[in-house]
């Protein structure tokens, strides 16, 4: 079994010996036992508290490489083509604290009937589907942010 515990922060153009196939769960575990998209087994021991990221890149302790990439999952997409409306829904998802992918007036939230039936009751257009879910990591998390303050 292959045992990471390390990342590798700056890739460049790196081709990796394997890949990870992961869900949005999976991805923020710190502790996972997993099998390569090859088969091969592998276990992740990092740090708790940095979820991995969809094309971030890993070192074993043998010194291969693993790339993690997003597995489908089901989900539930929603979209509209009022700006304002949109912002309510996302207003909305986030006042209880759910976690939300958003991209040009299209939200991305986990299966949930009763969040499934706030939106079509906002208006938005609601479907069920199988993709990446990559949920905003929010203000105290996104990527070069520190929490120390001059």
């Amino acid at each position: 079994m292959l045992e990471v515990y390390q990342r590798i922060n700056e890739p460049s153009n790196l081709e990796p010996d394997y890949r990870l196939l992961l869900t949005h769960d999976e991805r923020c575990r710190a502790r996972l036992k997993i099998e390569t998209t090859d088969g091969v087994p592998v276990g992740v021991f990092l740090p708790h508290g940095q979820p991995l990221m969809v094309g971030e890149y890993l070192l074993s302790d043998c010194g291969q490489t693993l790339r993690v990439d997003g597995a489908a999952e089901p989900v539930v997409s929603a979209s509209c083509d009022d700006p304002l409306l949109f912002s309510r829904a996302c207003y909305h998802l986030g006042n209880r604290h759910v976690k939300i992918q958003i991209a040009e007036r299209v939200l991305r939230i986990t299966p949930d009937s009763v969040l499934e039936d706030m939106l079509v009751l906002l208006g938005l257009q609601v479907r069920k589907e199988h993709a990446v879910f990559i949920p905003e990591s929010g203000a105290y998390h996104a990527k070069g942010h520190g929490h120390e303050h001059e």
